[in-house]
């Protein structure tokens, strides 16, 4: 008999119902992991159901690894064990014995993405198609879209209609599938597609499959599409036993597919369905889950359910509202370094965003205050391509050097190819000269490549003279040589929506670099980033953790700082023009990233300007959501009582109405500072006071910083007295 007295009544419920459909509505941090294989063992120990009857679907591997592990722990060790895999892994199981009703051999071919990208450069070439111009991305995107809608070749073509790249679009779709065809190979997405139409086909062949399993199990029901859903009703047919878990206000991957509406109309696709409600949270304390649950509950698409725990621990969530992403940057990275200084490790904190591009502060921070960190599936701000790419286009104005140029003269593509480059190379050897003095100074082709090289020493030149100009600014500088150079609209092009973010992150950064260091040259700014870029920090095991909020789903840490809660990042703003479906979603997200957190909760807001947005950053209508009495306020948009306050001093400083700074100032209440009075400053320590005018007052700080004018009601200025008292 499986032991069950340690689960609360619900989960001892989920475990022994014997109905034959069941939607466990799992909350975060409620057990549903242990719930499920306590099920699975219950119905091959208790029940005596043959384990290969048992069908368990999960959407990761490492969820079905831990699943098997769990079950094999709590079997005898000569008991067989039940089917649990992913659904992509059944999928192929289920292929290689009755794909040959399809015509096709058992041996058939699993393509793998770089697969696909092979056939797609086949196809290119073929057609001579620029992978500048339609990117391979694109055109899986536009080839998965097709085959899920089960959309013909010839459909294509008609659809296509005289739109040139829409033909070519649909000359590569139909390339494709005759490649796959001629090496009898399936993508992923033809796993499940194949299976659901063998089925829906050949009746004999589900019939099969219906009568192998009586009892099918799936985990994180919440995120199943459309198709996958077809192929799971499918199974179950009208005879077997359907057990489903998840929790609708985790749905967070609409973007991929998945449908909030399917588990929530689940009881109207089975009628004799029964709900069982697990909402006792054993991960996150009563402030946390109170917080959370104030905040999901203005959804209306949701099943009513408010997670609650007996975990002790009265520390509300911390709101700290800045006045920029930088310091903000500096006021995580310092409580980090203190959390640590305490005996906190770093891998028990961990710091989650909406989007990449939202690290580039962060990482900076990090560094300064040599904090060890890794990103979480993902790639540092410096090093992802594009940055790299764009900063390569700013050393083509102050060095120009080899590799600069060597990685931009065909980005985007300009048809310079290899044997050209090596000529360029050769010539710049021999002759002890750079590889742009060469195609500057003399005329090594003829014809349309010379004409294009000459073209991009021009832009070059012309980038040169405007960093020359003391009045340019050199983010504007910037702004141009990702404008003329064509690099931003091959982006726009190809709708690659994560790397432009990261661009226009990459001027914020820059024009951060020229406010902080106003005498400062561009050369000097690509010196400082070459330190942040090729610092390789000794990682010891214990490191901090940098993650978008998608990516922590599943996982849970001690300390969580969810950074950049401003409306327009989170929630994002094309999911806030999507309307309240789109605001939904990210209430949903932001469910998710509050409820990673085990004791201790952080919310930053960055206030002033944001280039992304294009208007000054206001903080997030789910700080304002989440119930006074489980938060505080600290920072710029705090009141003495620790509320939140509606208008600060950063709202009189930064607004956008039409008055001139200077008017603003003096509306503000400022503090005044004395010559040789010792301040503080979150991002640049300690200084003493020079001097103070006007709203501005102007600090001398240790070096690398050097004497700085900052405003002198900045929430990140303090006097030493201050903090003393």
């Amino acid at each position: 008999m499986i032991d069950i007295h340690e689960l609360n009544p619900n989960q001892q419920e989920a475990v022994l119902a014997r109905d034959s459909y069941l939607r466990i509505v799992a909350g975060a941090g409620s057990g549903k992991t242990r719930v499920l294989t306590m099920r699975i063992a219950h119905l091959i120990q208790d029940e005596g159901i043959f384990p290969n009857r048992i069908l368990a679907i999960t959407f990761t591997n490492k969820a079905a690894n831990e699943m098997k592990e769990r079950i094999r722990k709590m079997l005898a060790e000569e008991t067989a064990q039940p089917w649990i895999s992913t659904i992509h892994s059944l999928c192929v199981r289920i292929l290689r014995e009755d794909i040959q009703t399809m015509g096709w051999p058992r041996n058939f071919t699993v393509l793998d993405a770089e697969d696909q990208k092979a056939i797609l450069k086949e196809a290119y070439k073929e057609f001579k198609v620029d992978a500048q111009s339609i990117s391979y991305n694109s055109m899986l995107d536009y080839i998965s879209n097709n085959k899920g809608a089960e959309i013909s070749v010839e459909r294509a073509y008609t659809l296509a209609g005289t739109y040139s790249g829409d033909k070519t679009k649909a000359q590569v779709y139909e390339f494709y599938l005759n490649r796959q065809q001629s090496l009898y190979a399936l993508d992923f997405d033809d796993l499940i597609l194949w299976t659901v139409r063998m089925f829906r086909t050949y009746p004999e062949v589900l019939d099969k499959w219906q009568r192998r399993f009586s009892f099918i199990h799936v985990d994180e029901f919440q995120d199943i599409d459309a198709t996958q859903y077809k192929l799971i009703r499918q199974l179950a047919g009208t005879q077997n036993n359907l057990y489903v878990v998840g929790d609708p206000d985790q749905t967070i991957y609409t973007w991929r597919g998945a449908d909030v509406n399917i588990i929530m109309n689940f009881t109207k696709d089975f009628p004799d369905a029964r709900t069982i409600t697990l909402n006792e949270n054993y991960r996150s304390t009563q402030c946390i889950l109170n917080g959370a649950n104030s905040v999901i509950r203005n959804n209306k698409n949701r099943l009513e359910k408010d997670l609650f725990t007996r975990r002790e621990g009265d520390a509300k969530i911390t709101h700290y509202s800045s006045a920029s992403d930088e310091y903000q940057a500096a006021w995580v990275a310092d409580k980090i370094r203190s959390l640590h200084a305490k005996g906190k490790p770093y891998s028990d904190m961990a710091i989650l965003y909406r989007s990449n591009y939202l690290s580039r502060a962060l990482e900076k921070a990090l560094l300064d205050e040599r904090i060890p960190y890794i990103i979480y599936g993902g790639i540092r701000f410096y090093e992802r391509a594009e940055v790299k790419d764009a900063l390569c286009y700013l050393r083509m104005v102050t060095s120009a050097d080899d590799l600069a140029l060597q990685r931009v003269l065909n980005k985007p593509k300009r048809g310079i190819g290899s044997k050209t480059m090596d000529t360029i190379a050769a010539e710049a050897r021999s002759s002890g000269r750079t590889m742009y003095e060469v195609i500057r100074d003399e005329k090594l082709f003829t014809g349309k490549t010379q004409n294009t090289i000459s073209a991009f020493v021009n832009l070059v030149e012309s980038w040169k003279r405007k960093a020359a100009d003391e009045h340019t600014e050199i983010y504007r500088l910037f702004e141009s040589i990702l404008e003329e150079s064509g690099y931003r609209k091959m982006l726009e092009d190809d709708n690659e929506t994560d790397r432009l973010e990261n661009l226009k992150e990459l001027i914020d950064d820059i024009r951060e670099f020229s406010e902080n260091y106003p005498d400062s040259s561009l050369d000097e700014y690509l010196q400082l980033i070459a330190l942040y870029g090729d610092r390789d920090e000794t990682m010891s095991s214990d490191y901090l953790q940098l993650m978008t909020v998608h990516a922590a789903k599943g996982l849970e840490f001690d300390t969580v700082f969810v950074t950049d809660m401003n409306d327009g990042i989170f929630p994002n703003e094309r999911a806030m023009n999507d309307g309240r479906k789109g605001v939904e979603e990210e209430r949903r997200l932001a469910y998710v990233a509050f409820t990673r957190a085990r004791n201790k909760l952080y919310l930053t807001d960055a206030g002033g300007y944001s280039y992304i947005l294009q208007r000054v950053r206001t903080p997030s209508r789910f700080i304002e959501e989440i119930d006074p009495a489980y938060i505080e306020h600290l920072g710029a948009s705090a009141r003495a009582d620790g509320t939140m306050r509606e208008h600060t001093l950063s709202n009189v400083l930064f607004s956008t109405r039409d008055e001139p700074f200077s008017a603003k100032l003096e509306k503000a209440k400022l503090p005044s500072f004395g010559k040789g009075e010792l301040v503080v400053h979150a991002k640049f320590g300690e200084g003493v006071v020079l001097k103070q005018d006007g709203g501005f007052v102007e600090v001398a700080f240790s070096y690398p910083y050097g004497i700085k004018k900052i405003a002198a009601g900045h929430p990140s200025l303090k006097k030493k007295t201050e903090l003393k008292n």
